[in-house]
């Protein structure tokens, strides 16, 4: 009889575990929490005055930059070194006779910027599809420039001054790394088993069936798929994924180049207009390694970007990753499936 009186199950009311094949890891799911009053921190609302161009902004065309070098009259992408640099291609190894308490590796590399367009007032989203072709031709020449000399490339977009962002111009970072970083190697123990234990990549056998349940789909294509992930933590997290099997940016056709360029600004535009602000967040690509792992047989591996947006309940409420997710787990206060039909 006590059995009789259980509520059935439901996601949105009912917490409960998703698990996250990318990272061996579980999200825990509390979207009734999204009912409680907020009393918490609001954030100020973005800045929406960006001047065009700005003297002052060492990202802008003709500027001079920290290191006293002149930024030419570009009108297109823009590549250089990155004045401060997290690696350096020449830094010394410090050995590895350490304690296993106190272990020590070599870390090497270069970074770069890259910046968009040449007007400070324009994100992603507001530039026309043929530019952000260009960006994304040049995202595939770093990995074919890089990835021989180094294991891993990264490519990250952090926008919005929630993100950390100090320069308001559409830009990015490119870190070349001499090892394999935390997340890409969690991505690749998880794919790599994946594939030996089923027989099919993980990311293109999900892109299938999250294309076929339309349950979380944000925006899709003919050759790409975005969704709210089925393990998603961030309030709007989303995955970007093509349909067919692709190692690394530089593998992609044309087409699909123009149609990668088409979904991004559909994505981006979906962002802004959710709370009808310049949205905030951070994005990535993953791809198979490169450097010596450029020889190896990497079809476990599926292209594809992750988007992490802070934004919760509107423009000026965050969601934070603090006390529980730091302690204990990672946490979400919406189902995947609420926030992708947001």
């Amino acid at each position: 009889m006590e059995s009789e009186n259980k509520p059935n199950f439901d996601p949105r009311d009912h917490q409960h575990l998703r698990y996250n094949p990318l990272r061996d890891s579980w999200v825990l799911v509390s979207a009734h929490r999204m009912k409680r009053p907020w009393k918490g921190q609001v954030e100020k609302p973005s800045e929406d005055s960006v001047p065009r161009h700005d003297p002052n902004n060492p990202l802008c065309p003709a500027s001079t930059r920290a290191n006293g070098e002149v930024n030419p009259e570009y009108d297109s992408t823009f590549l250089f070194e990155n004045d401060f640099p997290a690696l350096q291609p020449d830094a010394p190894d410090p050995g590895s006779d350490h304690h296993p308490l106190f272990r020590t590796k070599a870390a090497r590399g270069v970074c770069k910027v890259m910046c968009f367009h040449p007007w400070s007032d324009v994100t992603l989203p507001l530039m026309q599809p043929e530019e952000i072709c260009k960006v994304i031709d040049k995202w595939a020449e770093l990995i074919e420039e890089l990835g021989p000399t180094y294991p891993w490339v990264q490519i990250f977009e952090n926008k919005g001054a929630m993100m950390g962002c100090s320069n308001p111009h559409p830009h990015c970072q490119v870190w070349a790394s001499s090892f394999l970083p935390n997340e890409p190697a969690l991505a690749e123990r998880c794919q790599r088993a994946y594939l030996q234990k089923h027989g099919e990549p993980m990311l293109l056998e999900y892109a299938r069936m999250e294309a076929q349940a339309q349950e979380r789909v944000v925006v899709e294509n003919e050759h790409w798929l975005v969704v709210v992930p089925y393990w998603a933590t961030w309030p709007f997290q989303t995955l970007l994924l093509p349909r067919r099997h692709i190692l690394r940016l530089p593998d992609l056709t044309s087409q699909e180049r123009n149609s990668l360029a088409s979904i991004m600004k559909r994505l981006l535009t979906k962002y802004d207009n959710l709370f009808e602000v310049s949205f905030p967040y951070s994005m990535g690509w993953h791809g198979a390694p490169t450097g010596h792992y450029l020889k190896e047989d990497m079809n476990h591996w599926q292209l594809h970007a992750h988007y992490y947006p802070p934004l919760l309940r509107s423009a000026t409420v965050r969601k934070f990753m603090v006390g529980y997710e730091m302690l204990a787990q990672e946490q979400r206060d919406l189902t995947p499936e609420q926030g992708s039909h947001t």
